[in-house]
């Protein structure tokens, strides 16, 4: 994520937070991109969701190590609470199995994500064995089987519910949305050493936090072919 700068430049100059025509800049840049993220994004075709038991795919932007396992998380937007809860998850479990790849892929662009990742708890803190990919094209995504997805999926009476449940129980609720779409699919996958698919598929609910545990156990012999 190196070489993002954190300036944002523009015809008027730096932006100054004391200043009133700044202050209504902003706001009206956050509407805008707020905003932005209610469109249905101009996806690629997608492709069939990975099986259990077939190859995992490697494309130009997301290379998987020969003979070493990796967990991919494919997340909703930057700013979405579930992508936060489905973060720090990660972040955690990655922690405690450092000989497994842990791979996230946003599909907010890269100052976004940039962003979203230094505002959150004990930012900064990710393990040496998980990285961050952008992919604000979603082609990985739609390549592993993640297209947009239904009005059900995105906004049910259960998904409104989490969104509440989550912020009042955990504290993790919305943040701004600078870049990405509420529409596109997450999802979770486990790879084996041999590059075999053990576990996973799409998210069913934009609520849906994958069961990393199960994850982990999957490319290490047990249950393995479990679904999120």
């Amino acid at each position: 994520m190196g070489g993002v700068s954190n300036r944002r430049k523009n015809d008027r100059g730096p932006f100054n937070p004391c200043s009133t025509s700044d202050q209504q800049r902003l706001t009206k840049m956050t509407f805008q991109q707020e905003l932005n993220s209610w469109w249905s994004p101009n996806a690629p075709e997608t492709a069939e969701v990975p099986q259990v038991g077939s190859k995992a795919l490697n494309t130009p932007k997301l290379q998987l190590e020969p003979g070493r396992p990796a967990i991919l998380t494919f997340l909703r937007h930057c700013g979405c609470p579930f992508a936060e809860k489905t973060f720090l998850n990660f972040r955690e479990i990655a922690k405690d199995n450092k000989d497994l790849d842990f791979i996230a892929v946003s599909h907010s662009d890269e100052e976004a994500t940039t962003t979203w990742l230094r505002s959150l708890p004990q930012a900064g803190s990710e393990p040496s064995n998980l990285r961050i990919v952008v992919d604000d094209k979603v082609e990985i995504y739609a390549a592993w089987g993640l297209g947009i997805s239904s009005f059900a999926h995105t906004l049910s009476p259960a998904s409104m519910y989490s969104v509440w449940k989550l912020g009042r129980t955990e504290g993790v609720w919305n943040r701004p949305t600078e870049s990405g779409s509420r529409w596109q699919t997450a999802g979770t996958y486990s790879v084996d050493g041999d590059g075999v698919v053990r576990w996973g598929g799409p998210a069913q609910r934009a609520d849906d936090i994958p069961d990393l545990e199960a994850a982990v156990q999957s490319v290490r012999g047990e249950k393995s072919g479990a679904k999120l």
